[in-house]
């Protein structure tokens, strides 16, 4: 079944719904954290193959990471970029704490709102393993 990517226009948060083609346009869509009907659809990404090396060069302007750690905005519109880079699809928590991050959402807090998106410290080596 076809995976179609939607925003609410009530709470602003993005999920993905999976439908058949003959319920594509017959059945109402509603947002799974608020329960709306008015959501719109997203236009999915359009992939195409890069090189390795393509890649890289596009991430080269990511050289000076000094500060990041104080700037949540910069940091997310890092993070943003290099999951474009990536060329796969993240995943809507990946996407979730860029969008925080971007609206000035220290980590700290983040984690704090969302303790299981890392798994925890006993899911597989812990936080600090970088």
């Amino acid at each position: 079944m076809p995976n179609y990517p939607y925003r609410c226009l009530n709470c602003k948060k993005r999920f993905e719904i999976y439908l058949t083609y003959d319920e594509y346009g017959k059945q109402l869509v509603a947002c799974p954290s608020c329960g709306s009907q008015k959501v719109e659809r997203r236009i999915s990404r359009i992939r195409f193959a890069r090189s390795e090396e393509s890649r890289l060069e596009n991430l080269s302007d990511l050289d000076n990471l000094d500060g990041l750690e104080d700037d949540p905005r910069a940091l997310g519109r890092m993070m943003r970029k290099m999951g474009q880079e990536m060329g796969e699809e993240v995943g809507p928590e990946f996407n979730e704490v860029i969008d925080r991050l971007e609206s000035g959402q220290s980590p700290e807090e983040i984690e704090s709102d969302l303790p299981d998106l890392g798994g925890g410290p006993d899911a597989g080596g812990g936080y600090d393993d970088f």
